[in-house]
């Protein structure tokens, strides 16, 4: 089995648009990943967090070929903190996804006596700042000091 990762998208209000569900799709056909769980969830405006059926869903978009993709991973407390991580009136997605690109990559180094030690994301927001900061700093004239 590939690494397993999971994302929270928080949507304005309670309408999906569905932006971003052919790239899903296309990364599931190509067999890059395996959606394991997708769930939705609202957040109300007084801090209730409830967890949403699709067809609960607000917004013209099918998805219907989801449906059933519910390995029993997601729980309560797992809906719990999604929710908190949302804005009061807001809904997301939580989305649990294998990365089948990297199952024969994990199968091979564990055939071979490797193990995964550490693994982590650099969220994006620090990437790019770091990338600025790297590129304001290579940007910058050398000073001009004499040599002694």
């Amino acid at each position: 089995m590939g690494p397993v990762d999971y994302l929270v998208v928080e949507f304005p209000g309670h309408r999906l648009t569905g932006e971003g569900l052919p790239l899903l799709l296309d990364l599931v056909e190509r067999g890059i990943i395996r959606v394991l769980d997708l769930l939705f969830v609202r957040k109300d405006s007084d801090g209730t967090i409830i967890a949403l059926d699709l067809g609960d869903l607000e917004g013209d978009i099918d998805l219907t070929v989801f449906e059933g993709a519910s390995s029993g991973l997601l729980d309560q407390s797992d809906i719990d903190d999604a929710g908190t991580a949302l804005e009061p009136g807001n809904s997301a997605a939580i989305i649990v996804y294998e990365n089948l690109w990297a199952a024969p990559l994990a199968v091979a180094l564990r055939r071979g006596g490797a193990q995964l030690v550490a693994a982590g994301r650099i969220p994006v927001q620090a990437l790019l700042a770091s990338l600025e900061a790297a590129e304001s700093h290579n940007a910058e004239p050398a000073s001009a000091s004499p040599r002694r």
